[in-house]
């Protein structure tokens, strides 16, 4: 097994979470910030989408599945197209509203499909590539990769924990 092996798992494990996370749920359900001011299970999987999306689409030189396959219509949300929910105020997690949970699979899914096609491209050493100058040391390509996979995990888990407290409460 690869490296790009390894990432097409990684980021497989990814979806099958997101999957599990969102189906079934109701857009109030979805849309629930459990102290008020907490991170949606929504805005979580939105997030974790648009920002696998961004930093694929970068390092791969392609256009964003947000725009380029219609999502950022589909969702509708009010907020600037190229925002990944990076810095969020509070009232900006509150626009990302999703009534479907499937739309949030799809986006996923769609992003997902991006990302394993761009992972089949590449070679060992391209992981070596620096893609981003503004830190220190220089941000190749591998840690990237690695970077969204954490973040995803990260925020997908807080989904998934999310859901089960609404369970619990009956919601």
């Amino acid at each position: 097994m690869n490296g790009s092996d390894l990432l097409a798992d990684a980021f497989g494990r990814v979806r099958d979470e997101v999957r599990d996370a969102v189906a079934g749920l109701s857009g109030l359900t979805l849309g629930v910030r459990v102290d008020g001011s907490a991170n949606s299970i929504a805005w979580l999987i939105w997030h974790l989408t648009r920002v696998q999306d961004d930093h694929i689409a970068e390092v791969a030189a392609l256009d964003q599945v947000w725009t380029a396959q219609g999502f950022a219509d589909r969702f509708g949300l009010e907020l600037d197209t190229a925002s990944i929910g990076y810095g969020h105020t509070s009232a900006q997690v509150d626009a990302v509203q999703v009534d479907d949970p499937d739309l949030l699979v799809a986006y996923h899914e769609a992003v997902h499909d991006q990302t394993v096609a761009y992972l089949a491209t590449l070679t060992e050493s391209d992981f070596d590539r620096i893609v981003d100058r503004r830190w220190e040391p220089p941000v190749t390509l591998g840690v990237r990769l690695i970077s969204v996979v954490a973040d995803d995990l990260q925020h997908v888990g807080q989904a998934a924990l999310l859901r089960g407290v609404l369970e619990r409460r009956g919601a």
